[in-house]
């Protein structure tokens, strides 16, 4: 008996789901557990298995559709099974998308219709776009006259006045088309001088065609999730410099020993791990009638795709060493590139990392990564001038802002928070202790 294939909740967010690529074609034979399809949903691209075995009899949709959870995908069933019914029943719903959606337009027409009253608004001017001219003192086909205050100083908007004077114009040569006559921006522009020359003007470029890009799952994602922090979490920012030369040594010496070559951003992770731990509040999540102080400490990891953001979390970070956190972050920031991602593997985080570093950005503030109470904001590795022993020497420098929801966490504890971080990679030894 032929079946529906309807789109399955592959995450906890999961609202509807985009065909990003068929692995079938209708005809194809399919096993129970065959991926046919692959779903780019809110956090990531999944795949789709069919559980019934049979033929592709029906696709429904088109690779880049957005398919609602529940919604119909395909048909599948044994071939040259009558699927009339199914296809009947999917189109009722088709259908009726449609007539709303014919309801919608008319009613946007109608509501237009109804504001081209032809009533004249004094700062739209005519709202059915016809020309003004008549009912500003012009007479039908001839443009206005220049008019005079009661001074004797000619009528001209102030942006009038600058353009005529920049192009080198007389006003009182010039008819103006505004109201009683007055010179407006528009008249200066179309102005020709007597002896038939074109007055000197900007000179003017071709329009290019603007593109209207399609918001992808992710990117819809982005802008709920991060708007929803931004609007809801109070949200307050404190930086603090770092002297990075112990931890740029630590790191070189570690690396002429280890396997799993460690990057700063892997310091940072573990240095942040142990502050965690010693400042509860920073990991912590507002649950509207109780602040929840988590046991894990699990750092979610900023990694910037082409499509957006995604943040792999490393749990248990204050219980890994280096060359683990190295190892786990490299492999889920690969996943993460690969859009291969689990949502199991994105989500329990307790404290988010952004990092952008390597891209030259010495300072910046990040939205908190919710339900998390803080963000830490990464810059680059700075060369600059110290002082010390009274001497202006190099020095290494890193600026870190941490970004926290008052409703959690209030600026000491945040300034606690940051200079543990900062005792950590000043002097890394400690991280081992």
């Amino acid at each position: 008996m032929a079946e529906k294939i309807e789109m399955p909740k592959l995450s906890d967010t999961m609202e509807e789901g985009v065909i990003a690529k068929w692995n079938v074609k209708e005809g194809d034979k399919v096993e129970s557990g065959d991926v046919i399809a692959e779903v780019e949903t809110d956090k990531a691209t999944m795949e789709v298995e069919v559980f019934d075995a049979g033929t592709i009899l029906k696709i429904l949709v088109d690779e880049g559709d957005a398919v609602p959870l529940g919604g119909a995908m395909a048909i599948v069933g044994e071939e040259g099974e009558d699927i009339t019914g199914l296809l009947e029943e999917n189109g009722e719903k088709e259908s009726g998308k449609e007539e709303q959606k014919k309801e919608k337009e008319a009613k946007k027409e109608k509501s237009e219709s109804k504001g081209s009253s032809g009533d004249f608004d004094p700062i739209l001017g005519d709202v059915n776009g016809k020309d003004s001219s008549s009912k500003t003192g012009g007479t039908s086909g001839t443009a206005p006259s220049t008019q005079s205050d009661e001074n004797g100083r000619i009528k001209a908007s102030p942006l009038a006045r600058k353009m005529a004077e920049d192009k080198g114009i007389d006003l009182s040569s010039v008819s103006g088309s505004g109201p009683e006559g007055r010179i407006i921006k528009k008249d200066i522009e179309e102005y020709k001088e007597s002896a038939g020359t074109v007055a000197a003007e900007a000179p003017s470029y071709a329009s290019e065609e603007s593109e209207e890009v399609k918001i992808s799952q992710m990117r819809k994602a982005i802008a709920r999730r991060l708007s929803e922090s931004k609007f809801s979490s109070p949200h307050f920012y404190e930086t603090i410099d770092i002297d990075m030369e112990a931890a740029m040594k630590a790191r070189a010496s570690l690396n002429e020993v280890s396997e799993v070559k460690i990057s700063f951003n892997d310091i940072i992770v573990k240095a942040c791990a142990h502050a965690l731990r010693r400042h509860p509040d920073v990991n912590s999540s507002w649950m509207d009638d109780v602040i929840r102080r988590h046991g894990d400490v699990n750092v979610a990891v900023a990694v910037a795709i082409d499509e957006g953001l995604m943040t792999p979390v490393i749990n248990h970070c204050d219980k890994k060493n280096l060359r683990q956190i190295s190892s786990e972050t490299r492999e889920l920031a690969e996943l993460a590139r690969n859009r291969k991602l689990q949502p199991e593997q994105m989500e329990g985080s307790t404290f988010t990392i952004s990092n952008l570093g390597m891209f030259g950005i010495e300072e910046f503030t990040a939205i908190i990564n919710p339900p998390n109470a803080c963000i830490l904001a990464v810059g680059a590795i700075r060369d600059v001038p110290v002082v010390k022993n009274g001497e202006v020497v190099p020095g290494k420098r890193m600026k870190v802002t941490l970004s926290s929801d008052h409703r959690i966490v209030d600026g000491a504890k945040a300034a606690q928070f940051l200079n543990t971080v900062r005792q950590m990679l000043e002097n890394p030894l400690s991280m081992l202790l």
